[in-house]
């Protein structure tokens, strides 16, 4: 079936190319009997018979040779711009030129009576190429302009964010898209200069600003941001703007995807991401553009979920000898396997192995390193979602805290370089028992860089945007169910970081690491979860409170309502990098700490969850202190609270 798809394929591009050679044979023939019809009136036919014949010949000849020399038969003409016309133009002045030439040495006496008078030279030409030229270019107007005159009640309002190159492509596409199913309504720019112009009889008719009262003025269903090269802050701006409406919200790609991607503009406009609304740009630290693990053999942990699949891809993209990946969840690991195995391309010399298997089984993962002799070390496996830690506490200190653990010995043992463990910003001040458990994580890790020619670093870190178990999917799956979206509170506040950002910052982290460090990104101001609710409702169309609810439905066990980033007794250092810093370390007694982890392991092996929050709370003082008691701690310390837009500082 295939084969006869390309062979019927081939077979209309066949019977296109010939049908355009015949309508230019007959373009061209036309042309040249008109110049003479012309010149009749001062010429005696009969004189120059033979001469018009031979001549006539030889025009439609070279024409037609150079036409095909020009590849003026392998473009396709309804997606012509100016590059196709210009060449339809000098392949014009070739043939002419050719025509001149070989007519001025051929078609002399003896061999004919008389010679071409230039004036035929001259019109024969330009009308053949104005001929030609005009045939392309009202097949191309028709092409992209003939379905624009059906308009149907099924189709979509259309305003285009972005009246440049951009947005005049856009609209091109929607013009050739087969279904017809949007109509282009306006354009908006904050160009002033080009407000009340048209672009293909769209009119520009105001800036961003004026978008609420032009949705509202003419039905707008759609809203395309088609302004690919603008920062965050400016993408943040505008897309707030568009949830005030009730259109949706689509965007073009970045620029870079614009120009790799062969595909039509339109089939690559997607949903606005709620990245959009953050507010800030996306935070680069420099980790994928380093080489630092070049040619090194790299293990990572985790690697199937969303930071540890991600780290994988980056550091595939820094080539490194050999790549081990580690999971204990089978499906997870063959998917970001087999994503890399078709990605690798030209980089099949690097070794991708892909191990099943826990962090928990020490003697498993001391073969896994015995094996590979792994040089650098990214530890990702967790068990991160908080209420359900809480109900399963033995869990989360067997897999957070002995997983960690025992990687880290294993990491020891063999001499690896650098340790670098993913941490929380749940492990500040604790009141769950997945922040405890990552806080005793950072403690170990801190705890081994002083005994251990291997540079143990924890690199801390807010919310993932896309992460498993993150709010946005959840959110997008409760608005197309309909509603409510749940909130826990209406103001509860968090940080938020892409994907991206977390896991370069990690790549930095081990980069920058000397040993006994905990990382810390500057991630921005903090984001209210109800006004992202708020706004994903809008960007889906759907008008908050009134088309889909949102329901409150209280802080989940172990939840708070606002993270933070240090605890009280850490402090920043700056680092080369002006977006990462270091929390200063904590004393920590490394004999007490691994003693109290001796009967914290005994208790978890006999499930004893009152000797299990026991420990916890010696190892982690402030582990499950109220939220009110820390504040007042901070205001004898520092002085006056205030309280601003759901967020809790303090102030000296």
């Amino acid at each position: 079936m295939k084969l006869s798809l390309l062979g019927s394929i081939g077979a209309k591009t066949r019977h296109r190319k010939i049908l355009l050679m015949v309508a230019d044979f007959l373009l061209i023939s036309l042309s040249y009997i008109a110049s003479w019809v012309i010149l009749m009136r001062r010429i005696e036919l009969s004189d120059y018979f033979l001469t018009l014949t031979l001549s006539g010949v030889t025009f439609i000849a070279v024409f037609l040779l150079v036409f095909l020399f020009f590849g003026m038969y392998g473009s396709l003409w309804r997606y012509a711009e100016a590059h196709e016309f210009i060449k339809c133009l000098l392949a014009t002045l070739v043939a002419a030129g050719a025509f001149v030439g070989i007519t001025w040495l051929w078609l002399q006496p003896p061999v004919v009576s008389v010679r071409i008078p230039i004036t035929v030279y001259f019109l024969s030409s330009m009308m053949a190429g104005i001929s030609t030229l005009f045939l392309r270019m009202a097949y191309r107007a028709y092409r992209t302009t003939r379905t624009g005159i059906k308009k149907t009640t099924e189709m979509k309002k259309v305003m285009i964010i972005g009246a440049g190159e951009t947005g005049n492509a856009v609209l091109i596409d929607l013009y050739r898209e087969p279904e017809r199913r949007y109509e282009v309504i306006c354009f908006v720019d904050d160009d002033t200069n080009k407000v009340g112009r048209k672009i293909q009889r769209i009119k520009v008719e105001g800036t961003t600003e004026d978008i609420p009262k032009l949705v509202d003025r003419h039905g707008i269903d759609i809203i395309i941001l088609a302004i690919p090269d603008a920062s965050n802050m400016e993408r943040s701006r505008i897309t707030n703007i568009c949830a005030k409406t009730k259109c949706q919200l689509k965007k073009v790609p970045d620029l870079y995807a614009l120009v790799t991607d062969a595909t039509s503009i339109v089939a690559q406009i997607t949903d606005v991401s709620i990245d959009d609304l953050l507010g800030r740009d996306v935070v680069d630290v420099g980790g994928n553009k380093s080489e630092y693990l070049r040619d090194r053999v790299v293990l990572i942990t985790g690697a199937g979920g969303s930071i540890g699949s991600e780290l994988c891809r980056q550091v595939m993209a820094q080539r490194p000898k050999r790549l081990v990946m580690v999971d204990i969840s089978e499906n997870n690991l063959y998917d970001i396997q087999q994503e890399l195995l078709r990605g690798r391309g030209r980089r099949k010399s690097i070794g991708l192995v892909a191990e099943v298997a826990s962090v928990r089984d020490e003697n498993k993962m001391d073969l896994i390193f015995e094996r590979y002799r792994p040089e650098m070390v990214y530890h990702a496996a967790a068990h991160k979602h908080v209420p359900l830690m809480e109900s399963v506490p033995e869990e989360a200190v067997k897999n957070n805290i002995f997983g960690t653990l025992n990687v880290a010995r294993c990491a020891d043992r063999h001499q690896v370089r650098r340790f670098v463990m993913i941490s929380t910003d749940k492990a500040v001040n604790p009141i769950n028992v997945m922040g405890a458990t990552k806080r005793v994580c950072e403690m170990t890790i801190q705890s081994m860089a002083q005994r251990s020619e291997t540079e143990f670093v924890a690199v801390r870190f807010g919310n993932v945007l896309g992460s498993n178990g993150s709010v946005i999917p959840l959110f997008r799956d409760q608005i197309s169910a309909g509603g409510p979206v749940t909130v826990t509170h209406p103001d509860i506040i968090r940080y938020f970081m892409t994907i991206s950002e977390a896991v370069s910052l990690v790549l930095i982290a081990g980069e920058m690491a000397k040993g006994g460090e905990i990382f810390v990104l500057d991630m921005g101001e903090p984001v209210k979860i109800l006004d992202l609710a708020e706004s994903l409702i809008r960007l889906s169309g759907y008008e908050p409170y009134r088309d889909i609810g949102i329901k409150f439905v209280g802080l989940r066990p172990g939840e708070k309502l606002f993270e933070e980033l240090l605890m009280d007794e850490e402090g920043l250092n700056k680092t080369k990098n002006q977006k990462v810093f270091v929390g200063a370390p904590i004393e920590i007694s490394a004999e007490y700490l691994f003693k109290m982890l001796q009967q914290l392991k005994s208790l978890a092996e006999r499930n004893d969850r009152d000797g299990i929050m026991k420990i916890l709370h010696e190892l982690v003082p402030e582990y499950g202190e109220m939220e009110d008691v820390r504040l007042l701690r901070k205001i004898k310390a520092h002085g006056e609270l205030r309280v601003e837009r759901g967020e809790r500082k303090v102030e000296r």
